[in-house]
């Protein structure tokens, strides 16, 4: 809803000073940033500062400072300086009088009212608009409780503004009732300075100088004082249910409860371990966990070493997307057996190259679920496993509500399709963790509290389901034992697997299985379903059961395929079933229209020479450079073929057009072309990259590369083998199966 007075302030600030400070906002009567941030501009252009900032910074504050300490009826410099504090007052909620230049008792008392709201009214009595609270008015923090805010955080972030706001580093926090990144910086800012560091030495950071101070800080019942506010503060801050104060049987019973929660000895008091796991994700990293992941085969003697350390528990990938570095990342043959051959349990992650936001959507998280489905069954594990999905990058709350979300959606249908023999974990930081959860996609969390500077872990508490906490990286055993690991806390939520069903091996694919004809039908009609294709063709020509059968029906070609080129069934017939589904009433008249390029037949039209044509819709002259590379290589007898010739195009245009077999034969020695550079034609200058020769242990990364150069290259054909990975990892499903039977 639009405000009037933001509204005037809006077109104050445009009308003054919008062309001074290079800057307008739209007047739309809405506080936000745009409007700070001009607000801010024009107070350094008010300065005499030279190069404007949107951020209120050290040059900005000190030069505020020297000018006007105190800012008020008697000291404030102009009107349109005072019309800035007045539009920002309004931005902030609070009286500003009526934007007309004066610092009157309106003015002083939204600013003595602001000031009571944030904690500093003692330290700065009355109506003067001092720097660091001028600091504090130009930006969106709130003082009042917002979005189910608790009084009690707004209680110890008032606290803490009042106590330390004159320290040098320490600047106001909002005291909205939620705990931060910078709340929670703030309250370690706070600890260090009753640790007597001094301005300049104290940092925000978990040192050892703060930790070592602590070591001699325990507080337990009956600890009154500073010490007792400030470990009641941090409970608090951790959503745990004390009051902030004296250190109470009522708080010691709340500390025995996290200690119980976060298993940590159970004292009661507020010792330095309870201390660290309430102020950094990743606490006392001198804990020793009974649960590690690592990217190093466990071996015999690595499995001695690791019991030796009181570990359980081993979480391995079940996948490595990389074909070049950390070779013993993934479970290696053998390996399962030989954790369980010597009292180990093994939890299963999964895991690609997805470090940003947008490596994460819908499709994605389905084709991550079936892809660790077919990982798992591959190296034995049995039905009621929990795999653990990783987000391995610092999401912000907008990427979990844009991308993460759907991901799990994505990964959840993809595991409900397949029956539920798998449950789902996340691995990540706890934000992540907690918001996942919270929607139902998972049943226990993996957390990354190793790092601490994410902006999902530091502000954040522990999740409540939480399986392996994630503290520290060490190095233990020697010799033949010696392995790092990531040394992981353990809550017995999950507990892995000791038992294995026999691995699937590297088997080569065989002839498709009628039993299976339906539940395949069906799961892939799923998938395009949730990627915006309907069964029944919608707006294509062919429907979900036409591409199918059609597939299907070409089975023996698509094998004699697989068999002699060393490829996996599901790249043949992921490429051809997508391009067939895709193929609308515009390929239909194109096709027209290269035949009457050709022929001359037809007319009403303007003559094509070439186009992607057939149930793979490949063009002429992809066609002829595909085989061309392939006869040259020896894969295959055939004709060379020039692409430059009209009737040499027109021949193989013909061939994908009508022959069906010869199609699918053709899909497959694109995808040897591809994998090998495929240069020429419409491909980036001088080729791509050359993946490994064609092999049935391709790894996800060059599954999703061949898939991705069948289409070409460039954005659009990088979102749809996004969605094709989905679908190739259904029909490796029952190939799979099928193979293994």
């Amino acid at each position: 809803m639009a405000d009037e007075m933001v509204l005037r302030a809006q077109k104050f600030v445009n009308s003054v000073y919008g062309s001074r400070i290079g800057l307008t906002v739209d007047e739309n009567g809405k506080t936000g940033w745009p409007v700070m941030y001009a607000l801010t501009r024009a107070l350094q252009y008010e300065l005499g500062i030279t190069t404007l900032s949107n951020t209120f910074g050290p040059t900005t504050l000190s030069t505020l400072a020297s000018k006007y300490p105190k800012l008020n009826a008697s000291t404030v410099p102009s009107a349109d300086f005072c019309r800035i504090i007045q539009s920002a007052m309004y931005c902030k909620g609070y009286d500003g009088g009526d934007i007309d230049g004066t610092f009157n008792s309106r003015v002083q008392s939204g600013i003595s009212a602001m000031k009571l709201d944030m904690g500093v009214n003692g330290a700065f009595p009355g109506g003067d608009l001092t720097p660091k609270v001028f600091k504090a008015l130009l930006n969106m923090d709130a003082y009042v409780t917002v979005n189910s805010g608790t009084d009690a955080i707004r209680s110890v972030q008032r606290w803490m503004n009042g106590r330390y706001v004159n320290r040098s580093d320490y600047f106001i926090v909002p005291c909205d009732g939620h705990n931060s990144r910078d709340v929670s910086k703030s309250m370690l800012y706070a600890i260090q300075y009753e640790l007597g560091m001094a301005d300049g030495t104290a940092n925000g950071v978990f040192g050892p100088g703060t930790q070592n101070g602590l070591r001699s800080h325990t507080v337990a019942a009956g600890t009154t004082g500073t010490w007792a506010l400030l470990f009641s503060g941090a409970m608090i801050l951790n959503q745990r249910s004390v009051a902030f104060g004296d250190f109470t049987a009522d708080t010691q019973a709340a500390v025995r409860s996290f200690q119980s929660f976060a298993k940590l000895p159970v004292s009661g008091a507020g010792d330095f371990s309870t201390w660290a796991s309430l102020l950094v994700s990743y606490g006392d990293q001198s804990r020793k966990g009974e649960a590690c992941d690592g990217v190093t085969r466990i071996t015999a003697a690595r499995a001695a070493a690791l019991k030796a350390e009181g570990v359980k528990y081993v979480g391995r990938y079940l996948t490595n997307p990389s074909t070049t570095s950390l070779p013993e990342k993934a479970i290696q043959p053998g390996e399962l057996q030989t954790i369980a051959d010597n009292g180990l349990r093994c939890y299963p992650i999964y895991q690609t190259y997805a470090r940003d936001a947008s490596s994460f959507s819908y499709p994605a998280g389905r084709a991550a679920g079936q892809a660790a489905v077919n990982a798992a069954l591959d190296h034995g594990f049995k039905a009621g496993a929990r795999i653990f999905f990783a987000v391995d990058f610092d999401a912000l709350d907008a990427d979990i509500t844009s991308n993460v979300l759907p991901h799990f959606k994505g990964i959840q249908d993809a595991l409900t399709d397949d029956g539920n023999r798998f449950k789902i974990g996340v691995y990540g930081p706890r934000n992540v963790c907690t918001r996942v959860a919270e929607a139902g996609h998972t049943s226990a969390s993996f957390v990354s509290d190793m790092s601490s500077g994410f902006s999902g872990n530091f502000g954040y508490p522990l999740p409540p389901d939480w399986a392996y906490d994630q503290i520290v990286t060490r190095t233990v055993g020697s010799g033949d034992g010696k392995i790092e690991i990531d040394n992981n806390v353990a809550s017995g939520r999950d507990i892995g697997e000791n038992s294995f069903d026999k691995p699937r091996g590297m088997l080569p694919d065989v002839p498709f299985v009628g039993s299976f004809l339906n539940a395949l039908h069906d799961d892939i009609g799923k998938h395009m379903q949730s990627i915006g294709f309907p069964d029944d063709g919608g707006n294509k020509i062919f429907t979900h059961t036409q591409c199918f059968e059609t597939i299907l029906a070409n089975d023996p070609v698509i094998t004699a395929q697989s068999t002699r080129y060393n490829m996996r069934k599901a790249l043949i017939q992921t490429s051809a079933y997508w391009e067939m589904r895709h193929y609308d009433i515009i390929d239909q008249g194109v096709d027209a229209a290269v035949a009457y390029y050709h022929t001359g037949i037809g007319g009403g039209m303007t003559p094509i020479r070439d186009s992607s044509t057939g149930i793979a819709q490949i063009s002429g002259d992809v066609g002829i450079r595909a085989w061309n590379h392939c006869i040259n290589k020896g894969y295959v007898s055939g004709t060379v073929l020039d692409p430059a010739k009209d009737d040499d195009i027109w021949t193989m245009w013909q061939k994908l057009n009508k022959d069906n077999a010869f199609s699918l034969q053709t899909v497959s020695l694109i995808h040897l072309w591809d994998a090998e550079g495929k240069e020429g034609g419409n491909n980036p200058p001088g080729g791509e990259s050359v993946l490994r020769s064609m092999r049935l242990d391709y790894t996800e990364t060059e599954i999703f590369e061949v898939l991705r150069r069948y289409q070409g290259w460039g954005d659009e054909a990088v979102a749809h083998a996004t969605k094709r990975m989905g679908l190739y990892q259904v029909f490796e499903k029952y190939n799979g199966i099928i193979r293994n039977q």
